[in-house]
């Protein structure tokens, strides 16, 4: 009985200590160290997405990536070392691109303001100018974070949602993060940006040996006319090379026809469609759908964005601010 007494100061005080950290986080934070920071960080962006649209995506989901594994703190950015295999080299990191464009922002930041601004509060804003450079909303993003020194590739495979996770297991994982089941379901619209590679769906298209089942389908939560056309592309379960849109049509723009396509099983991944099968998030992926709520999504979206950018932060004199984004000082 005596343990019970002792867990509830316990988890108070983690709580207390996030909140803390979160706290410390403000908004125009480099106002004085660095009044630029956000111009230069938009204005290299802008840049990027000029000449590179379909990058919006992957800049976004370096940020998830990043605050779900040791919060968001620039982890993920770091090379692996002889002794360790870092986050980024992590099987469901693999895919992941855009580390050149952060470092190019870094670099520009460096050059006006050295050891100022944090690659965590770079990667940041990145993601939310990705947004808003292709035409989705934006939203004040609190910074003052700071960079952590640890990166392991074993922690990223537990942690990070997995794309066949269905909702009670994406569920956990977000609210261990503190992130709930709206967040889950409306940061899935994220995925209206982007590609994916065949090997995180094409267990939908075909079983064990390549073939599909005897009905055509080896996941029946799939629209068949829909699984016909990803077979035209990926041509089994282990093909590496080709891409498809993960909201077709519409990749490189921030809208919100991915629910229209969750909506008529159209979803790529089996955690799209899994979306269908909760109360909730059914409920809000078909009110979506109608595209008559565009405007609040996008107000969610943000609400969610700056929840999730506030996810075990690192702040005060914990971290560090590192110099080149891809190693510790």
């Amino acid at each position: 009985m005596a343990v019970r007494y002792l867990l509830l100061p316990l988890a108070l005080l983690a709580l207390a200590a996030t909140s803390a950290a979160v706290a410390q986080l403000e908004i125009g934070f480099y106002r004085k160290t660095c009044p630029d920071a956000e111009k230069i960080v938009r204005g290299e962006m802008a840049k990027i997405i000029a000449a590179a649209p379909s990058l919006a995506g992957p800049l976004l989901r370096l940020h998830f990536h990043d605050c779900f594994v040791r919060g968001c703190d620039a982890s993920v950015l770091l090379e692996s070392t002889d002794g360790n295999m870092a986050e980024k080299d992590a099987k469901p990191n693999k895919s992941l691109r855009g580390f050149g464009s952060v470092e190019r922002v870094k670099a520009k930041l460096e050059a006006a303001c050295p050891g100022i601004v944090s690659c965590a509060d770079v990667l940041t804003l990145m993601s939310r100018d990705a947004v808003v450079l292709a035409k989705g909303p934006s939203w004040p993003v609190a910074l003052g974070r700071r960079d952590g020194r640890v990166s392991r590739a074993t922690e990223a495979s537990k942690e990070l949602p997995p794309a066949s996770g269905d909702v009670p297991l994406l569920a956990k994982i977000f609210a261990s993060k503190g992130l709930d089941l709206k967040d889950l379901v409306v940061l899935s619209g994220a995925h209206t940006l982007g590609t994916a590679h065949c090997p995180s769906f094409a267990d939908r298209l075909y079983n064990g040996t390549g073939e599909n089942d005897a009905y055509g389908l080896v996941d029946p939560s799939l629209d068949s006319e829909y699984a016909d056309k990803l077979r035209l592309k990926c041509k089994s379960v282990d093909d590496r090379t080709m891409l498809s849109e993960m909201d077709p049509g519409s990749f490189k723009t921030f809208d919100t026809s991915y629910y229209r396509h969750v909506a008529k099983r159209r979803g790529l991944f089996r955690s799209d469609a899994a979306l269908l099968f909760d109360n909730t998030t059914r409920d809000y992926v078909q009110r979506i759908a109608t595209g008559m709520f565009d405007g609040e999504f996008f107000k969610d979206f943000s609400a969610s964005m700056i929840k999730m950018g506030d996810v075990d932060v690192v702040t005060g004199a914990e971290g560090e601010i590192r110099k080149k984004c891809y190693a510790p000082n």
